[in-house]
C-alpha cells in the first residue's frame, strides 16, 4: 500500500533553516505594474521571461475587479507578486516568496484587518485554502469522489472572508510559485525545516506589511494542517523576533503534538481516531453531528484507553475492546480481533469499503473511490479526495493567476510538492515537533489574543479528538472563550462541504470582529 504516513503528512495540510538570518526586500508597492481587470493582460505579461527555478518571479501586478453576491458587491484589489528574501549579510538572494492579495477598496488601512493564510504538507500551496474557501472565486468540490479531468473552473465565492479582512495568501519556498534563489546543494535545507520555515514566514509577513503600509492594521493568521501548526509558532515568531503583534488565529484541522499521531505504541493514536472512524460508520454529519458521538467519545477516554493500558496480554481487555470498537466501526468482527482493537488509518480507509471494491478517503472517511485492486493483500490506490481535488485546484490556480490576475508564470503551480515533504527537517526529529506549547505562550502573554481550532467529524488525518484532548490541557488563562473548538461537517477540508465552509466564515468572522 502507498506509505500511509507520506499521504497523511501531505496534507498534514508545509519550509526554512536558514544558516544566517533572513532579510527581505520590500516587494513592489500597490500599483506599480497596474492593469485594469476588464482588460486583457498587456504584452509585457502576454510573453514573461523564464521563470523557472532558479530564475526570480516577475515584478508584482495588480488589478481591480468587483464580485456581485447574494445580497452585496465586493470591489476589491488583487496584487500577485513576490517577496524576495535575502541573506541578512552579503544580500544575496535566497529565496522569491509568491504571494496573492486580495484588499477591498475604500476601506480604511488602519482599521481595516489583514488575515496572513498558509496551508500545510509540509510541501502544499495556498490553492487549497485561496480557492477552496477564503478567496473571492472558488472552484466547487462539494461532495466527492471528483474526477480529475473536470473543468477547472472558478465561481464567485459567497463566502469570501474579504466582506470582513482582507487576504493574504503566501506559498512557502517550493510550494505555489515560490522558490529558491540560494546557490548550492545545501541551499534547501536552509527552508525545509521547521524552525527555519517559521523565520522565512515571519520576516515574509513583516515585509509584506512594512511595504503595504498595513503595520497598524488588526493581524490574523489562517492555517490548515501543518498551516495550523505554523500559526502559533508564526505568532509567538512575529511577536518575538519581528515587532508585529497578531490578534487572532485561525486552524483549520491542524496538527499541535506530533506525537499524539505517530507509533503503534502511543495508545493515543487509536483513542483519537475512533470519534472519527465511528462517525463515518454512522453516517453523522452537519453541524450536530459531534452530538451523536457523546457515548464513543465516553467510550474511548474510557473503557477504551484503560483496555489499551492493559495491554497484549490481558485476553479479556482485547476481547472487549474488539467487541466495542468493531459494533461502533462496522469493521468485520474477526479482523478487529486480530488487530487487538486497534484500528489504524490505512486499515479503515482500505476495509470500510472493501466488500464493494471501494477504498475510503483518509481525508473524509465517507467519501469512496475505487480500489484498482480490490482482492489483494495490499493495494497502491490514490486517495479519491486528495488526488483528486489537488489535479483540479492546480489547474484552477495557474488559470486565475495567469488569465485573471494578469501574472503568468512559466512553472508548474506546485499544489502538493512531495519533495518539499520528503526533504523536511524536523529540527531534532517529527515526534518530538509540537505547537501547543507555543500556543500556551501566546495566550499567556497577550489576554487578547482569540484562537478558533476548526475540525470536521470525519477526518482521519488529524481528527477532532486529538485537539479536543490537546486543548483541554491548556489553562483558562482568563476569558476560557478565547480558545474556542468547532467541529463542522465533513473531513479534513472541512471547507468543501457548502454548510461547513459557511459556517466556518461565521466564526471566523466573530472571531476577527471580536464578538
Amino acid at each position: 500500500m502507498r506509505d500511509v504516513l507520506r499521504s497523511m503528512l501531505a496534507a498534514v495540510l508545509l519550509g526554512l533553516a536558514a544558516a544566517s538570518p533572513a532579510a527581505a526586500e520590500e516587494p513592489p508597492a500597490p500599483g506599480q505594474t497596474e492593469q485594469a481587470a476588464s482588460k486583457p493582460a498587456s504584452a509585457e505579461h502576454a510573453q514573461p521571461p523564464a521563470t523557472t527555478p532558479p530564475n526570480p518571479l516577475p515584478p508584482a501586478v495588480t488589478t481591480s475587479h468587483s464580485i456581485t453576491l447574494p445580497g452585496r458587491s465586493l470591489n476589491f484589489i488583487a496584487i500577485a507578486g513576490a517577496i524576495r528574501l535575502s541573506d541578512a549579510q552579503s544580500g544575496a538572494p535566497q529565496a522569491d516568496i509568491a504571494t496573492l492579495a486580495f484588499l477591498l477598496a475604500g476601506a480604511d488601512p488602519a482599521k481595516r484587518p489583514v488575515t496572513f493564510v498558509v496551508n500545510g504538507g509540509p510541501g502544499a500551496g495556498s490553492a487549497w485554502l485561496d480557492l477552496g474557501a477564503l478567496g473571492p472565486w472558488r472552484l466547487p468540490l462539494n461532495g466527492g469522489p471528483r474526477s480529475p479531468s473536470a473543468p477547472p473552473i472558478a465561481i464567485e465565492n459567497a463566502d469570501t472572508w474579504l466582506d470582513f479582512t482582507d487576504l493574504v495568501f503566501i506559498d512557502p519556498p517550493g510550494t505555489g510559485y515560490s522558490r529558491i534563489l540560494a546557490k548550492g546543494e545545501d541551499a534547501p535545507h536552509r527552508f525545509y525545516s521547521v524552525n527555519g520555515d517559521i523565520e522565512a514566514l515571519a520576516v515574509a509577513i513583516r515585509k509584506w506589511l512594512s511595504a503595504n503600509k498595513r503595520l497598524e492594521s488588526p493581524k490574523f493568521i489562517v492555517g490548515e494542517s501543518y498551516g495550523g501548526f505554523r500559526a502559533p509558532k508564526l505568532a509567538h515568531r512575529l511577536q518575538d523576533a519581528e515587532g508585529v503583534g497578531i490578534e487572532g488565529l485561525v486552524l483549520i484541522s491542524p496538527v499541535l503534538d506530533f506525537a499524539w499521531f505517530e507509533g503503534g505504541n502511543n495508545p493515543l493514536t487509536f483513542v483519537t481516531r475512533l470519534p472519527s472512524q465511528a462517525a463515518a460508520a454512522r453516517g453523522l454529519d452537519g453541524a450536530d453531528g459531534r452530538a451523536g458521538l457523546a457515548d464513543v467519545e465516553a467510550y474511548a477516554t474510557g473503557p477504551y484507553l484503560a483496555d489499551l493500558l492493559r495491554g497484549e496480554r490481558d485476553p479479556q481487555a482485547l476481547a472487549r475492546a474488539s467487541e466495542k470498537v468493531a459494533s461502533l466501526t462496522g469493521l468485520d468482527p474477526a479482523l478487529v480481533r486480530q488487530l487487538g482493537g486497534r484500528i489504524d488509518m490505512a486499515t479503515f480507509a482500505r476495509e470500510k469499503g472493501r466488500a464493494n471494491g471501494k477504498v475510503a478517503s483518509n481525508y473524509d472517511a465517507r467519501v469512496s473511490g475505487f480500489d484498482p485492486a480490490p482482492h489483494a493483500a495490499s493495494s497502491d490506490y490514490s486517495d479519491p479526495i486528495l488526488d483528486a481535488d489537488k489535479t483540479l485546484l492546480a489547474s484552477a490556480m495557474a488559470d486565475l493567476t495567469a488569465n485573471r490576475l494578469g501574472w503568468p508564470i512559466e512553472a508548474r503551480y506546485e499544489i502538493l510538492n512531495e519533495n518539499v515533504n520528503r526533504q523536511w527537517n524536523w529540527d531534532g526529529g517529527r515526534g518530538r515537533a509540537e505547537a501547543l506549547g507555543d500556543l500556551k505562550r501566546a495566550l499567556a502573554i497577550d489576554p487578547h489574543l482569540r484562537v478558533l481550532v476548526a475540525h470536521g467529524l470525519t477526518d482521519q488525518v488529524t481528527p477532532y479528538f486529538a485537539s479536543k484532548l490537546l486543548l483541554d490541557q491548556v489553562p483558562p488563562m482568563g476569558d476560557p472563550d478565547r480558545l474556542r473548538l468547532k467541529v463542522y461537517g465533513g473531513g479534513h477540508m472541512l471547507y468543501f462541504e457548502d454548510k461547513s465552509r459557511a459556517a466556518l466564515r461565521e466564526d471566523a468572522r466573530k472571531l476577527i470582529e471580536g464578538k
